[in-house]
């Protein structure tokens, strides 16, 4: 096997080395394939390196290793960049710790088409589910490419919107790229697998640990222009999302909320801070130029002609955002009965939505 720097960066990346440990490395030889034949004395005078790389290099540095490490990538069909390659994403190349490998499953994608963020809580609200729901649509009928953490909540919302409605949607995971995490996004992951693009930086079997998630925040906003928070706990990885995206020198953008909700302490905070506040599309346009310069956004407006004036009523009530049942009564003067009746018929006709609790939404 004739072996070179890219099949070395791949292999010390299976073995656990971090991008910091690859690039000391990559600057102590001259060519990154020299680790494979150089002396045992050699590996242990490298200043910078963990005792514990150092045996692990000793220790797994046998050709069989290598030949099963890339066996099975071929087996799993993944798809594997490094910084060695030309496709290796622009967008990432100059972040802090940028991530040596990257392992993909999905569709091939242009990394430099527009792409934005969306992050928010696993535990989300209504609230927050129908404007994840509402931007994501937006974005993707002006062609970006929705990216997200292929977690509960607000991560799956966003994905989910994407693949529904034809667009393009990247997932990036925080354990190695066959684990399904969590569970129960395995109907999403296999979705993804299809029509999205699914990427880890991690080792092929990796678990989910704690620590792996802030580290994969900084690729989520580091492949897009923009990132939107939806909602966020006061202490939540969403906000690290934000943090690194303003390293970056990305724009961040935060959905307002009730002040009382412990969804909302953190985008509130954040807009305290100075992220763009998120009230409509025209937001993220005025501050992305390449939608501005380059998309004309989709407006779809309904023609009240076909409704009954009842029936407009109670839809004009929700041109707003979503609304109990309770609030659409005060709302309208109308009677309970009567909008319960309506509501049904509007929902026969597709075009509201319950989304719980007896809350509605424009579909």
């Amino acid at each position: 096997m004739d072996i070179t720097n890219r099949d070395i960066i791949i292999w010390l990346n299976s073995i656990g080395a971090s991008n910091l440990s690859i690039q000391k490395l990559n600057t102590h030889f001259l060519e990154l394939k020299d680790i494979w034949e150089v002396d045992s004395d050699s590996i242990l005078k490298i200043h910078g390196l963990s005792k514990e790389l150092k045996t692990k290099i000793l220790a797994n540095r046998k050709i069989y290793n290598l030949e099963k490490l890339f066996k099975r990538i071929k087996e799993l069909e993944l798809n594997v960049i490094t910084i060695y390659d030309e496709s290796y994403p622009k967008r990432l190349r100059y972040i802090y710790d940028s991530p040596s490998v990257l392992y993909t499953k999905g569709k091939a994608l242009n990394y430099e088409d527009i792409s934005i963020a969306i992050v928010g809580s696993r535990k989300s609200t209504a609230y927050g589910r129908w404007a994840c729901e509402k931007f994501a649509k937006e974005l993707v009928d002006m062609g970006v490419t929705i990216v997200s953490g292929l977690a509960a909540g607000i991560d799956a919302m966003a994905h989910k919107t994407a693949l529904e409605n034809s667009g393009t949607t990247i997932g990036i995971l925080g354990n190695g790229i066959n684990v399904i995490y969590p569970k129960k996004n395995l109907s999403l992951y296999k979705e993804m697998e299809e029509n999205g693009t699914i990427i880890s930086e991690f080792p092929i079997d990796m678990p989910p640990l704690a620590h792996n998630f802030p580290l994969r925040n900084r690729i989520i906003s580091g492949l897009s222009l923009g990132v939107i928070i939806i909602e966020a706990q006061e202490k939540s990885g969403s906000l690290i999302t934000a943090h690194h995206a303003l390293e970056q020198g990305k724009d961040v953008f935060a959905l307002p909320g009730n002040i009382n909700s412990i969804f909302s302490k953190g985008t509130n905070k954040l807009i305290k801070d100075g992220a763009r506040p998120l009230l409509e599309i025209e937001d993220i346009i005025e501050e992305i130029h390449e939608l501005k310069n380059n998309i004309v956004p989709k407006k779809v407006d309904i023609d009240y002609s076909d409704f009954s004036d009842i029936e407009t009523k109670v839809l004009k009530s929700l041109e707003e955002g979503p609304l109990h049942s309770d609030t659409i009564v005060y709302k309208t003067g109308l009677d309970i009965s009567t909008i319960n009746s309506v509501l049904t018929i509007l929902e026969l006709k597709g075009v509201i939505k319950e989304l719980t609790g007896r809350t509605f939404v424009m579909n």
